[in-house]
């Protein structure tokens, strides 16, 4: 609009809004998931992945995460890494863990003394890796190596949210540590999206006893 021979503000603050609204990221879908347990309680530590036909394994820098150990607990219980991703362990506790793993992914084992960690692992090939402490049986965490271009872990609400998403058919994928044994050893949904739909979906798991609760801890302290 102009107004005694220039723009108003208002033409001037427009035209911006309205590139903004053609761009990309103004027509993409945004999908919230949500996974609970058989009593309807929120379900954390729940690895979801987004897969679409034609879909390429992301390719990013490698980055390095870190399992801390406290009050002998590895944290976090559930890691999401990339191919290539390093990881360290770092023993934040007054005593000594022995760290390992036979998973067919990567076997390794460290001991790590108080205060001290790990050389970086390098885990290079996807798949889910078991960890646990030689010393105490109570300690156990997972790393969930995945090739998946989407993907993250549930909170302490059991939600977890993806923007961005371009229109398309997704296959949505939940794996948590406690589930049954057996195939399908994950569960799995489809959904369609629109160029601009906000949906979510409910994932209803039946989990076993978490086994870091099923332990004496008065026989930990060595």
């Amino acid at each position: 609009m102009r107004q005694g021979g220039g723009w108003t503000r208002v033409s001037r603050l427009a035209v911006p809004a309205m590139l903004l609204a053609l761009s990309p990221a103004a027509v993409a879908a945004t999908l919230a998931v949500t996974v609970s347990d058989q009593g309807g309680r929120p379900v954390a530590d729940a690895v979801v992945t987004l897969v679409a036909p034609g879909d390429a394994a992301r390719t990013s820098a490698s980055t390095t995460h870190v399992i801390d150990q406290v009050n002998l607990t590895f944290m976090p219980y559930v890691d999401v890494l990339r191919p290539g991703d390093s990881v360290v362990f770092h023993n934040s506790d007054g005593t000594q863990h022995h760290v390992y793993s036979f998973s067919p992914v990567k076997a390794f084992e460290f001991v790590v003394a108080p205060g001290t960690k790990s050389a970086p692992l390098v885990l290079d090939k996807p798949g889910i890796v078991a960890v646990g402490c030689n010393i105490h049986d109570g300690m156990i965490s997972y790393l969930y190596v995945t090739e998946a271009p989407r993907a993250a872990r549930t909170d302490a609400r059991g939600r977890v949210s993806f923007d961005g998403l371009p229109a398309g058919r997704y296959d949505v994928r939940v794996w948590q540590p406690r589930l049954p044994p057996g195939r399908p050893d994950l569960r799995e949904q489809a959904i369609a999206l629109g160029a601009t739909d906000t949906r979510a979906l409910k994932f209803p798991l039946t989990l076993r006893p978490d086994p870091r609760r099923q332990f004496d801890r008065e026989h930990t302290h060595y």
